[in-house]
């Protein structure tokens, strides 16, 4: 093969894959474009709740706490205000070296609650159970620490007596009605086994007593630049997975289960990289592989409102944290790959993830070094080439705006004109150097994970604007 053959296969190569992930993209678009307008027109969010709330089922809430001191109290007393009829709260206390745990015994007065804990999904020894005498549905479980959020998801599930289980990060801030909202799919479809709401980025804002009190955009550039992607991956890209049946995640900061599947599938996995992701990709192999009907729903009104990271330090680990994660939940789960029982998990969902979601980032930076050394070596056709970019650039543009303009027909929460003056030309700004970035920081996770490479539970640097 000659020098000339090479090249021209790589070209084929690259463009073939531009086509596939934009049309995948494209595809996921108009699929949530569509969800959305169905589920407006079904959805009297209004009369929903007041007839859905004679029915709704009890839930337990979990809150994995690692270190949590700075903010722990007032998050658990804004969960115990949570608009929701029937829910128990369960915060695990995962071997904090911090005093998480005594600042919850003072303000809740935890005293030692001795009950029977059946260990039916896999975690660390639990060291005592304690239970609020203000709160009757406040219980605390402090365990041996496990090293992952994993593990104390798995001690909160064991904990729980309820049959919905709702998990919830230690830092995230619900809406009042996010409880009533999420649980409707188990109420509307007896097969429902999951489901899933937004996420948005916190930075910004401002809390008044554990809720949220302002909406703002943040004022930074990394956190700014994650409101366009949170917008993008929610709302055409959960959104646009949802109709198919092929919802791969269910975000690890607000997913309801139920907890007779989650013990059925054996729980999180505590060796996960990404617990979240890899739990779901399981069910589906698990269910599917059993022959049952089953679905895992994602609703785009129920909201968690979560920190983003504000440092590069920060968003750079976890970004490799995502991709290391993506690829060994793809692997522990590779039989679902062309599965005749799989349906469009096995022959969409989980193909399209492994070549544009896991290789992507490998396939992109060999385009960025091929488009430099082919100018450097006189090789690249300039006309064609600015062509081929601004097309790029172009479907890009389009992918965040149209996912601003879901938000804002949808469920809209910037409502100044600045901030949606903001969010436009911010949608611009993240191809010139943000998105390379984290396509390089990707490829570093795919590395890791290729190598074998380990990740312990983090914390990120809290913003002051949602800071106790």
């Amino acid at each position: 093969m000659t020098g000339f053959d090479i090249l021209l296969a790589c070209q084929w190569m690259f463009l073939a894959y531009f086509v596939g992930i934009n049309t995948g993209y494209l595809g996921q678009n108009l699929f949530a474009i569509l969800s959305i307008r169905r589920y407006l027109r079904i959805s009297d969010v209004d009369g929903a709740d007041a007839v859905f709330s004679a029915i709704n089922l009890p839930i337990s809430i979990v809150v994995p706490a690692f270190n949590e001191a700075a903010s722990i109290v007032t998050s658990v007393k804004a969960l115990l205000q949570l608009e929701y009829p029937d829910f128990e709260l369960v915060v695990v206390n995962d071997g904090s070296t911090d005093n998480t745990l005594e600042k919850l015994i003072s303000a809740f007065n935890l005293q030692p609650f001795p009950e029977a804990y059946r260990a039916q999904v896999p975690c660390k020894a639990v060291r005592k159970i304690y239970r609020s005498s203000r709160y009757t549905n406040l219980r605390v479980v402090d365990k041996d620490n496990g090293g992952s959020k994993a593990d104390a998801s798995n001690a909160g599930i064991n904990a729980c007596r309820y049959p919905l289980v709702c998990i919830v990060d230690a830092d995230g801030v619900l809406q009042t009605n996010a409880l009533s909202r999420i649980v409707r799919p188990f109420l509307e479809d007896p097969d429902t086994v999951a489901a899933g709401g937004t996420v948005r980025i916190a930075n910004g804002c401002t809390l008044r007593d554990g809720f949220l009190d302002k909406v703002r955009l943040p004022t930074e550039f990394l956190p700014l630049m994650q409101v366009i992607e949170y917008l993008r991956a929610f709302l055409f890209g959960r959104m646009g997975w949802e109709p198919l049946g092929a919802v791969l995640i269910v975000s690890g900061a607000f997913g309801v289960f139920r907890r007779e599947t989650l013990i059925e599938v054996g729980g999180y996995n505590p060796n996960a990289v990404g617990e979240d992701m890899e739990l779901i990709v399981r069910m589906h192999r698990k269910l599917k592989a059993a022959g049952r009907r089953y679905r895992v729903a994602f609703i785009p009104d129920p909201v968690c409102w979560t920190d983003g990271p504000a440092t590069l330090k920060d968003l750079r680990g976890q970004r490799l944290r995502w991709q290391h994660g993506l690829g060994q939940a793809l692997f522990l789960n590779r039989s679902l790959i062309g599965n005749v029982k799989g349906g469009t998990v096995s022959w969409l969902a989980v193909p399209f993830y492994l070549v544009f979601e896991l290789l992507g980032p490998t396939i992109e930076v060999a385009g960025y070094c091929f488009v430099v050394i082919a100018a450097l070596m006189g090789w690249l056709a300039w006309p064609e080439a600015g062509i081929f970019l601004a097309l790029a650039l172009s479907l890009g543009l389009l992918l965040s705006i149209s996912a601003i303009m879901l938000e804002e027909f949808s469920f809209p929460m910037y409502r100044r004109p600045r901030d949606l003056a903001m969010l436009y030309l911010a949608a611009i700004v993240e191809n010139f150097g943000y998105r390379q970035l984290t396509v390089f920081w990707r490829l570093q996770g795919l590395i890791r994970w290729l190598r074998g490479g380990s990740h312990k539970w983090e914390t990120i640097t809290r913003s002051a604007s949602v800071s106790e």
